[in-house]
């Protein structure tokens, strides 16, 4: 699987730590960092959510992480993006639910209001869970797309 994650300025502290998490436990996965490469407070999270979206949706086994300050801007911005399922995450239970219930391919996590591991291991939950695949959830999921 294909890993893009970015964040903006807000979460560019966490969105580094991740990055360098899932390259030391998540081996068998390709790790792409967006971005930024440096902290630049003008880095504003609709850009940064927009290149993680169409970068999910060129890839045949991809998921994006995308890191602020509230997690909500990245996955407003990245859900105007059709066929994205982006979900703001701030537990394990709703990482795993979001996963088979939902198939969401974009996380969206708060830098301001997790710490470094519970972040990590909301991350770990995410990438791990299966879509369950149930004809409810798929037929939910057509829904959203036809919207």
């Amino acid at each position: 699987m294909k890993i893009f994650v970015a964040a903006d300025h807000g979460g560019f502290e966490l969105k580094n730590k991740i990055v360098d998490h899932l390259k030391r436990t998540h081996s068998g996965d390709e790790v792409i960092d967006v971005g930024p490469a440096v902290l630049d407070k003008n880095d504003d999270y609709p850009i940064k959510a927009y290149d993680v979206a169409t970068k999910v949706l060129g890839e045949d086994d991809a998921r994006g992480i995308l890191v602020c300050r509230s997690g909500q801007g990245m996955a407003m911005a990245a859900n105007r993006v059709n066929g994205i399922r982006a979900a703001v995450v701030w537990t394990k239970e709703i990482a795993k639910e979001t996963r088979e219930a939902n198939d969401s391919n974009v996380l969206s996590i708060a830098a301001d209001y997790l710490d470094d591991d519970w972040a990590e291991s909301i991350v770990d939950v995410w990438l791990e869970t299966k879509f369950s695949g149930e004809e409810r959830h798929l037929r939910r999921i057509k829904e959203l797309e036809d919207l």
